[in-house]
């Protein structure tokens, strides 16, 4: 498991979920997080920093 650092953008959001791609490695696969774990203002685009189980928003 990684706690991080990671940087993702919000790809897509589906219903309770939001698909997000790795800043730093745009070729692997989308990760699926449940959006409550999410920050509640994300949308599509969002940069998020993950670190320690813990998703923030960047600014």
């Amino acid at each position: 498991m990684n706690l991080g650092p990671m940087e993702y953008i919000v790809a897509r959001i589906d219903g309770d979920y939001a698909y997000l791609q790795q800043q730093d490695n745009p070729q692997e696969e989308l990760k699926c997080v449940a959006r409550a774990l999410l920050p509640p203002e994300i949308g599509e685009g969002s940069q998020l920093h993950y670190e320690m189980m813990e998703y923030t928003l960047k600014q």
